[in-house]
C-alpha cells in the first residue's frame, strides 16, 4: 500500500498535477522601467498595478517588487471534473488553466486546488465564445457508437456513453465548435459538443447513436449546426 501511494505521488509530480499559482505574479523593477511599460508587457492597466501595490503615484524604483496580477481565485476539483468541464464552466480555456497552474498534462484529481487568474486570457476566451454564439455553420457529418473499435465509451469531457446511451452528443474539432457547447444539429436535435476524434477536423462532426446499425446507416451528410452557447 505504501509503495502504491508513493508511486501515485511521484506520478502526480511528474505530470505536473500540483500548481503554484495561488498568489499574484510578482516582478522586480529594472532600471529604466516605467509603470506603463510594465503594465503593457503584462496586459494589465497602470491603475490595476497601482491598486495591487497600493501605489499613490506612478513613481517606481529599481529592485522594487511589484505585483502584476491579482491574487488568483481557487477552484477545488470535484469527483468527475475534467479540465474541459471546469474551463467551460468558468468561461476560460484549458490552456489558461494549464498555464496558470503549470500543468504539463490534463490529468487532475478530486481535492486538487486550481488557481484562476482573471486577466487577459479569460477575457479573450469569453470574447471568442460570444462571437461563436448563435452562429450556424455547415458541416460534414458522420455517426459513431460507444462500441466502435478502439473506443472506450467515455467522451473527452467525461460522459460515459455506455452507461448513458440516451445522451445526445457530438464529436467536434474544438477549434471550430468549443467542447462543452450546446448545439442544435439538423436532423438530430439539441446536443452537447462533448467529444473529439482523430479524424474530426475543421467543419466536421461525428454524431453519437447508441445503436451501431443506426450509426452505419447514417453515412455522410452535409448538414447545419447552430452553436447555441
Amino acid at each position: 500500500m505504501k509503495k502504491a501511494i508513493f508511486s501515485f505521488i511521484a506520478t502526480a509530480l511528474l505530470l505536473g498535477l500540483t500548481g503554484n499559482a495561488t498568489y499574484a505574479k510578482t516582478i522586480t523593477v529594472k532600471t529604466g522601467d516605467t509603470l506603463w511599460e510594465i503594465s503593457d508587457a503584462h496586459k494589465v492597466s497602470v491603475e490595476q498595478v497601482k491598486q495591487w501595490n497600493q501605489l499613490n503615484s506612478d513613481t517606481i524604483f529599481p529592485n522594487q517588487q511589484l505585483k502584476v496580477s491579482p491574487k488568483a481565485k481557487k477552484y477545488i476539483v470535484k469527483q468527475g471534473d475534467t479540465l474541459w468541464k471546469i474551463a467551460n464552466k468558468k468561461g476560460v480555456t484549458v490552456k489558461n488553466i494549464k498555464d496558470w497552474n503549470h500543468l504539463q498534462s490534463e490529468v487532475i484529481f478530486p481535492g486538487q486546488k486550481l488557481a484562476f487568474n482573471s486577466t487577459e486570457g479569460s477575457i479573450e476566451s469569453l470574447e471568442r465564445q460570444k462571437q461563436r454564439m448563435g452562429k450556424t455553420i455547415t458541416v460534414k457529418a458522420t455517426a459513431y457508437t460507444a462500441y466502435c473499435e478502439g473506443c472506450s465509451g467515455i467522451t473527452k469531457t467525461g460522459v460515459d456513453l455506455r452507461n448513458n446511451p440516451g445522451e445526445k452528443v457530438i464529436a467536434v474539432d474544438p477549434n471550430v465548435i468549443p467542447l462543452g457547447s450546446k448545439v442544435h444539429v439538423e436532423g438530430y436535435g439539441y446536443a452537447t459538443a462533448a467529444d473529439i476524434g482523430g479524424a474530426i477536423e475543421g467543419n466536421e462532426i461525428d454524431i453519437f447513436y447508441p445503436e451501431e446499425q443506426t450509426a452505419l446507416n447514417y453515412g455522410v451528410k452535409n448538414i447545419k449546426v447552430t452553436i447555441i452557447n
